[in-house]
């Protein structure tokens, strides 16, 4: 197999200037760390992502697509694509206008906000599914919550030896209650699948502005957007977000519980050396935080056998 060869700013410069003309040396440089490698701000109004394998091509390739078909559909801005290509045979480019707004790591989403977060998640459940497979985007089956359930007992037993998570605090998820919050025929939607604070911009005011990073949407259970936006703004935000756009309390509590024990299975994993994402400790310790605060609509919900000895 041919090695990629690594994007320099030298490349990119070349790249940008025959895209965009002009005579001055553009301004480009790499995006913070802890953002998909192979992306670079153009000045003050555009970013080049470069694909660095072919398999990352095929989803940007997708994405570009989907994202056409999403934006009707969505009251917040998705990135528009200025010029694409390929930078390398077979990798591609694209390069987008910057939506205006900051990082959902930096801003916290004000209350409308989180209306703004249940237009998107509404939005994304009446994207006609039949068109979105017709535009590649893979079918993903749903995560079995008891296999991660054990997975994330063990791993709050190694962080509660860490003295990172507090093994005896009320909340916990029985084999009992996972089978329960299992994912019900015909539930498959349009799901983002990558609902980071990274992905979301906000604005100083607290309001969604933007959606980023379309190149992993799949076909599935949307329960993991609920999970993803617990793990980005906080469980009460995302539980609240999806109420108000019409998800009941099992698909609410089924999120919830992925995400709790998604932060506790990567903050083990990064703890021992095995990080699923290239994420450093204080990310993942905010993400844990964010996953486990506690929401009302688990204490009115009865889930059978969800008694406080029963493990995590």
């Amino acid at each position: 197999m041919t090695q990629a060869p690594t994007p320099t700013a030298d490349t990119v410069r070349r790249l940008v200037r025959s895209l965009l003309g002009g005579s001055t040396e553009p301004d480009v440089r790499p995006v913070a760390e802890g953002v998909e490698a192979g992306t670079w701000w153009v000045g003050a109004r555009h970013v080049l992502r470069l694909a660095p394998d072919r398999e990352t091509a095929v989803r940007r390739r997708r994405e570009l697509r989907l994202r056409e078909l999403v934006r009707p559909y969505v009251p917040v801005a998705l990135p528009t694509s200025v010029a694409h290509g390929e930078w390398a045979p077979g990798l591609t480019y694209t390069l987008d206008a910057r939506v205006p707004g900051g990082s959902g790591e930096d801003h916290a989403v004000s209350a409308l906000g989180e209306a703004d977060l249940a237009a998107l998640l509404t939005g994304l459940r009446e994207v006609p599914v039949r068109q979105a497979e017709t535009l590649g985007t893979p079918r993903a089956a749903p995560r079995s919550l008891e296999t991660l359930r054990q997975t994330a007992e063990r791993a709050a037993q190694r962080l509660a030896a860490a003295d990172e998570f507090d093994a005896a605090r009320p909340e916990r998820l029985t084999r009992e209650a996972a089978a329960q919050l299992g994912v019900q025929p015909g539930a498959a939607a349009l799901v983002h699948h990558g609902l980071t604070g990274e992905h979301l911009v906000v604005s100083v005011d607290g309001r969604l502005r933007g959606v980023l990073g379309w190149s992993d949407a799949v076909l599935g259970d949307p329960a993991e957007d609920i999970a993803g936006l617990a793990l980005s703004v906080g469980s009460p935000a995302a539980v609240r977000a999806a109420t108000l756009a019409g998800y009941g309390a099992r698909p609410c509590l089924r999120g919830l519980w992925l995400a709790r024990c998604d932060a506790v299975v990567q903050l083990a994993g990064a703890l021992a050396g095995r990080p699923a994402e290239p994420l450093s400790l204080p990310p993942l310790g905010t993400r844990l935080r964010r996953a486990w605060e506690p929401i009302l609509l688990e204490r009115v919900t009865e889930l059978r056998g969800n008694g406080p000895s029963d493990p995590a």
